[in-house]
């Protein structure tokens, strides 16, 4: 009796030590479940150049990211990469991006966005773009409002018209203006047809010299100094914002103001620069990001988000080096802006 006693405690005991390995694993699994169960999304940004103001937008897109990451419990896999405005290494990381089965892809520029656009489309890959200024005229949507297809983003479209009117504030007798660009970048295409419109509308004659690397550049600002331009514009142009820390010197020499369409020329040594501010455009595009991946908007019907916020940003020290008081300065351009702000040279945000 007292042995089948004995054997009844053991069997009972043994079913007690399986039953609780079972829920010990048990609860294990679950603990690890949970821990896996955040959501993870794959996102590669391809950058168009280095240069201040895309650099400030891939930094504040991060960012923002890891900010809404945090605030809805998921994490976004963030390949950062860089062309170097060559066509053949930004059809590689393309191509790599959807090798790996990306999420979405963001595109930083105009040709980065265009390439992306293309590669996808027989895909279901979304696409965001920053700092495209056209995106309608590059085919990159149907309309601002309706984009009509996978991809979206945000635009710096410049108001050219109003840079001219900040020059001439500044410059009331502004008789020829250099027109500094890249022919083969998108950006410009717009915004110098609307400059050339303005100039000729007020009979302001205008030289155009345009470069496509840092060489080419430095050539045609030295080429606009020869040709006594009273002021210089540029727009949203990548290939003068890479150059302008070779090139500024030379118009400081000659006391000519250069008038750039981003804050980031005048980080640069422009005199003034007028139009997006870069860090919340990367932070609006990393906004959309989140709201396709995460609420699942599509980008067919999400409107491309523009920017009017007309801040003026003036290099102090050119500013001093052309005779000019900021303090005069600021009180005449604010009829004209939003903002007026002051910076001085270097070769990146701090």
């Amino acid at each position: 009796m007292k042995k089948k006693l004995l054997a009844l405690l053991l069997a009972a005991a043994t079913v007690l030590s399986f039953g609780a390995c079972g829920n010990s694993g048990s609860g294990a699994s679950s603990a690890a479940s949970g821990a896996s169960s955040k959501k993870t999304f794959k996102i590669g940004i391809c950058n168009y150049v280095d240069d201040a103001s895309l650099n400030q937008i891939c930094e504040n897109i991060q960012t923002q990211l890891k900010k809404i990451g945090d605030e809805k419990g998921v994490t976004f896999d963030v390949k950062l990469e860089n062309c170097n405005a060559d066509a053949n290494v930004l059809a590689q990381i393309v191509s790599n991006f959807k090798a790996d089965k990306v999420d979405l892809m963001i595109g930083v520029a105009t040709p980065v966005a265009m390439e992306m656009q293309s590669a996808t489309e027989e895909t279901d890959i979304p696409v965001v773009f920053a700092a495209v200024s056209d995106p309608i005229s590059t085919k990159l949507v149907a309309s601002m409002e309706k984009p009509g297809k996978n991809v979206t983003g945000t635009s710096d479209a410049l108001d050219t018209a109003n840079i001219f009117k900040l020059m001439t504030t500044v410059n009331k007798d502004v008789k020829k203006v250099g027109l500094l660009y890249d022919a083969g970048q998108d950006a410009s295409t717009q915004a110098i047809k609307d400059a050339k419109k303005y100039l000729d509308d007020n009979k302001i004659a205008y030289v155009e010299k345009t470069g496509t690397n840092a060489d080419e550049v430095k050539l045609a600002a030295q080429a606009l100094v020869s040709e006594k331009v009273d002021a210089v514009f540029t727009p949203t142009d990548n290939t003068i914002m890479a150059a302008e820390l070779s090139i500024y010197e030379i118009f400081k020499d000659a006391k000519i103001p250069h008038y750039t369409g981003a804050d980031s020329f005048a980080l640069n040594g422009a005199f003034l620069g007028y139009g997006v501010d870069y860090a919340n455009l990367g932070v609006e595009t990393a906004n959309m990001v989140g709201d396709i991946l995460i609420n699942g908007k599509k980008p067919a019907d999400f409107a491309v988000k523009t920017f009017d916020n007309g801040t003026a940003t003036i290099n102090t020290e050119i500013c001093q080096a052309l005779g000019l008081d900021f303090a005069k300065l600021s009180e005449q351009l604010k009829p004209l802006c939003t903002k007026v702000q002051e910076i001085k040279t270097a070769k990146s945000f701090s």
